[in-house]
């Protein structure tokens, strides 16, 4: 590999890291924020030693067959790595790694915003000012119910699901989860938090479910009409994950008919799609996958990047590499 490495990013990124991309490696920067096209991107794969894509980029075998041969690193942008074929990337021995650990604090702020938000039904008072439909304050307006004293069910206690844990503590939330191992004692302790080895049984006793794990196929559809039509019509689902972990359609449809108190969105199935019948509903909050969006988390993601390169190109294994996991 060359002293300065081709580096292809896919999107724009802070102008801080992409001014030091560009002093460190002969980089190609991309003059709009506009995603590649699939084109774009076999085009890019042919010719970079080192792809930036975002989690946005699906780079699947199709598109992993156009490599060069002068591939051998991508550097992903963002935390999940559901985007890449990491067999594929595997068998062409290309490395990937990723930026974990540093969205941890402003996906669980976000999380616990939208957690706030719907019980106390803050969309739909929004709404109601905006429209001009606000009467003045009524003893029996607006009333939504207080999430002190609930039950919070986290699915997948890893570093988000523990950081939501410590900001719902706070709020007087009881803390039940479900993992696919079950913490420690110690931290289980610290946390407070109650282990359901059954997500069935979990999902029928909880208030609120928070979504907090990676989507990978054993979690695609892990919250399937079946296991939706297990929670409460009084309970309340929030999304900060992946959408394909929700059966999408299943949710609307409970959500229309009443089958569910309200819903919080911050990720989708089909996304950027939405579903039209979701955008009509007051009792759902939903955002344009924003959880992480902080320019101190894009920075800090940034700098991830930059040391998994260099790293990678001084001839050392990049901390952030993501492992294949054998089945």
């Amino acid at each position: 590999m060359a002293s300065k490495p081709v580096v292809i990013v896919t999107r724009k990124l802070p102008e801080v890291i992409e001014a030091r991309m560009t002093k460190l490696f002969n980089t190609h920067l991309r003059d709009n924020d506009a995603p590649m096209s699939k084109e774009e991107l076999g085009k890019a794969l042919g010719e970079a030693d080192v792809l930036v894509p975002t989690v946005t980029d699906r780079i699947d075998a199709e598109l992993l067959a156009m490599a060069g041969s002068q591939l051998k690193l991508i550097a992903n942008f963002g935390a999940g790595v559901d985007n890449i074929d990491l067999d594929v990337a595997q068998s062409r021995e290309i490395t990937v790694t990723n930026t974990p650990t540093v969205l941890t604090e402003d996906t669980a702020d976000m999380t616990m915003a939208m957690i706030l938000a719907v019980p106390r039904r803050l969309v739909e008072g929004e709404r109601l000012i905006s429209m001009g439909r606000w009467r003045g304050w009524e003893p029996t307006s607006m009333l939504g119910h207080r999430i002190w004293g609930k039950r919070l069910g986290i699915i997948g206690m890893g570093q988000i699901g523990s950081a939501v844990a410590r900001r719902a503590h706070g709020f007087g939330l009881s803390i039940h989860y479900h993992n696919r191992r079950r913490l420690p004692e110690a931290p289980e302790k610290v946390l407070q938090a109650t282990y359901w080895d059954s997500l069935d049984q979990m999902l029928a006793h909880v208030d609120i479910v928070s979504v907090n794990c990676p989507h990978t196929p054993a979690t695609y559809h892990l919250l399937s009409a079946r296991r939706l039509a297990l929670m409460r019509p009084q309970a309340y689902l929030v999304n900060t994950s992946r959408g394909e972990v929700i059966d999408e359609d299943a949710l609307t449809a409970m959500l229309r008919e009443g089958r569910l108190a309200g819903a919080a969105l911050d990720v989708f199935e089909h996304e950027p799609a939405i579903n039209p019948q979701l955008r009509d509903l007051n009792n759902v909050l939903l955002l344009p996958h924003m959880g992480s969006a902080t320019l101190e988390a894009r920075i800090d993601m940034g700098e991830k990047v930059l040391i998994n390169i260099r790293t990678f190109i001084d001839g050392h294994r990049p901390p952030d590499r993501v492992i294949v996991k054998l089945m």
